[in-house]
Formats: C-alpha cells, structure tokens, sequence
C-alpha cells in the first residue's frame, strides 16, 4: 500500500514538475531579475511544484487509491502471463508428476492440481472440496501435489507420505484423507502409525523415506512453486490458471468449467 502511494505521488509529482517548469519558463520576466531569477529558479520551481502537489493531493486524495488499483491491475496481470508460461513450459511436471498422487478418475478430461500441506488447516478445510467435486464430476481428475511448507514436522509426515505412495499407490487417497483429516499435528510418528494401520510394512517404508528421490521431489516442487508465485496452500494449477487460497467448492468448480470450455481451444 505505501509503495504504490509513493509510486503515485512520484508519478503526480513528475507530471506537475513539468507543468510548472513550463509555466515558469513561459511566464514574461523583467531583464532586471534575470540574474536574480537564475540563483533561485532551482528552488523556486522545487517549492512550487511541491505545493502545486500537496495542495492537488489534499483536494484530490482519492487519486491514490486509483493509481493503487492501476498498479495492483498491472501486476496481476503480469503475474498472469508469467504463469501461463509456466504451466506451458511445466505441463508434465504440473500435471503428470510420478510423484504426485491422484483421485478422482486419472482419466479423467480435466485436471485440478492442489499444492498442499498436511499440518495447513485452510487444506484440511478444502478436503471436502476436493471429495464434493469429484463426486460430482465423473470426467475431473484430482491431483495432489505434496507442498511441505510449514516446518519439519510436515516435512517428516510428507516423507512417510511419499513413501507410502511408492509402496500403496492404490491406499494413497485413504491415507491422504485420515491425515489431513486428523485433528492433531502431521508428524514423522503420526504419519508411520497411519501408514502402518492401512497395512504398510515399518521396516519398508522407512527404507523407502530414505530414497533421494523424495527430496528431489519436493526441491522441484518448491522450484515450480516459486515459478508460479505459489507461497501458501492451498494453492491450485485448474488449466492454465493458478487459484490462490481455500475459495471453496463454487469458485473452484467455475475454474473446472471454464478448463472445460478451453478444451481444445487453442485461443485459451
């Protein structure tokens, strides 16, 4: 808010230097106060415009918040284009990471990718989400993009998660809803016992948590985070859009339609 405050004066600032410059330049002198004129022109046109600009602002504060909207406008739409180009250049890696676990139909026409964490309570929130529209949709394909941002405990708990993937593809979704569902903190234990009671081997899978593979994992997933301007989950890739934040089932089930629309369009 402030910077774009000070970007708008700095805008209105440089617009009335140039008119006072004008009119003091214009404006007739007598030959007597040329010299004169010369020494204080510099600080005289500074003073001017100084209050030109003041006294504008003060009559017209309301031009702040235009030149506020104009910037954040911009922006978004830079970041918007920066994304796209992203997910152009990133499809496979968006949409069809072996590392990425998926409900809903996995043939499905279109794709919804969610970064999220286990210990995020906005996607504990969004999970009934994710159940409603794929029951809803027999043609969406869900992906779940493991995203552990909220410290080592999620970390931990995505690693068991990973594992776990590797070994019980077909028991992922289960295990994904009880502990992201769980009332209490994900956890390197919490996720063991989870992965254990759906029938994991312990000794396997913390063999399993130890593969390279999963860090490397989760460092290209922080890399195409950061691509996408993704700094907090949930966070959602829905065709060639990023969705930022739980908006619930309604907004996100528009962004499907909208994907859907797009499907063979190469306008979109």
């Amino acid at each position: 808010m402030t910077r774009a405050i000070v970007l708008g004066a700095s805008g209105i600032a440089l617009a009335f230097a140039m008119l006072a410059s004008g009119y003091v330049a214009g404006r007739p002198q007598p030959a007597y106060a040329e010299d004169k004129q010369q020494a204080t022109a510099g600080a005289l046109d500074r003073k001017e415009v100084e209050l030109i600009v003041r006294n504008y602002l003060l009559e017209n504060p309301e031009i702040l918040l235009e030149v506020q909207q104009a910037l954040e406008t911009k922006q978004q739409e830079e970041q918007r284009i920066a994304q796209l180009g992203v997910i152009k250049q990133s499809k496979d890696e968006i949409f069809n990471s072996p590392h990425d676990g998926v409900v809903g139909n996995p043939n499905g026409k279109v794709t919804i990718v969610e970064f999220y964490d286990y210990n995020c309570g906005f996607c504990k929130r969004a999970i009934e989400d994710m159940h409603a529209l794929t029951a809803q949709d027999s043609e969406l394909r869900f992906v779940l993009k493991e995203f552990p941002i909220l410290g080592p405990d999620s970390q931990k708990a995505h690693m068991v998660s990973q594992a776990f993937l590797k070994l019980m593809p077909e028991k992922y979704g289960e295990f994904h809803d009880k502990l992201l569902g769980s009332p209490g903190r994900a956890d390197e234990a919490s996720a063991v016992k989870l992965a254990v009671s759906l029938g994991a081997d312990e000794a396997k899978l913390r063999d399993m948590m130890q593969d390279p593979a999963i860090g490397q994992a989760f460092a290209g997933t922080y890399e195409l985070a950061n691509k996408l301007a993704i700094t907090g989950t949930p966070s959602y890739v829905v065709g060639n859009e990023v969705v930022f934040g739980a908006l619930g089932q309604a907004v996100l089930a528009e962004k499907i339609a909208a994907a859907k629309a797009c499907l063979g369009d190469a306008s979109c």
